[in-house]
C-alpha cells in the first residue's frame, strides 16, 4: 500500500520515521534518547524532527513522553523500510555486496527511488531466484556472469540453453 503524502518528507525526516518504527517494533515505544542514539544525533535535533513529524500527524509526541507512530506514520515508515529492505536484498543477493555496505547504500537510495523502479528491483530478484540461468553461473563475491568464453552482445546461446533446461510445459 502506497501512502499518499500531502508534503514530501525530507530524507532526514524519513530516517527519523524509520528509526522510530524500528525502535517501536523492538521496544513498544520510543524515547527521544533512543532515537538520538540510533541515528547518532543530538537530542535537540531529535526534538526538532519530532515536532515536525507531529505537525504532519505522523507521530504522537509530547516533551518527556514516549513517542509512538500514528496510523499514517506507521504506513509511511513501513513503506520506507520496505524500500530499504528491497534495495539491501538486491545488493546482497544479486550484486554480492557485503551486508553493512549494502545497508548503507540502501539507506541513501531509499529516499529517491520511485515505486515503479522499486518494483522492477523486486521482479529482478524474483527472476534471478527462479530462472534456470542457462549458461550463467553464480560466483561467490562476484555475482552472475556468462560462462561462455566468447561473450556476445546478444544472449541467444544462454536463452537457448535455458529453454532446453526448462521442464516441458514450463513457460519461463
Amino acid at each position: 500500500m502506497t501512502v499518499v503524502r500531502s508534503r514530501k518528507l525530507s530524507s532526514s525526516l524519513e530516517d527519523y520515521l524509520e528509526a522510530i518504527y524500528e525502535i517501536v517494533r523492538e521496544k513498544g515505544a520510543a524515547r527521544a534518547k533512543d532515537i538520538a542514539e540510533r541515528l547518532d544525533v543530538g537530542r535537540s535535533s531529535v526534538t526538532g524532527a519530532l515536532k515536525s513529524l507531529a505537525g504532519r500527524r505522523l507521530v504522537n509526541y509530547a516533551p518527556y513522553d514516549i513517542i509512538t507512530l500514528t496510523d499514517d506514520g506507521r504506513a509511511v515508515a513501513a513503506e520506507i523500510l520496505r524500500k530499504h529492505e528491497v534495495l539491501r536484498e538486491f545488493f546482497v543477493k544479486v550484486l554480492s555486496i557485503e551486508k553493512s555496505e549494502a545497508d548503507s547504500v540502501a539507506c541513501k537510495m531509499e529516499h529517491a527511488i520511485s515505486e515503479t523502479v522499486l518494483e522492477r528491483f523486486v521482479e529482478f530478484v524474483e527472476f534471478v531466484d527462479r530462472c534456470p540461468r542457462g549458461s550463467t553461473k553464480w560466483i561467490e563475491g562476484a555475482g552472475y556472469y556468462c560462462q561462455r568464453e566468447t561473450r556476445s552482445r546478444d544472449c541467444d546461446h544462454c536463452t537457448e540453453v535455458a529453454q532446453c533446461m526448462a521442464a516441458p510445459g514450463d513457460e519461463r
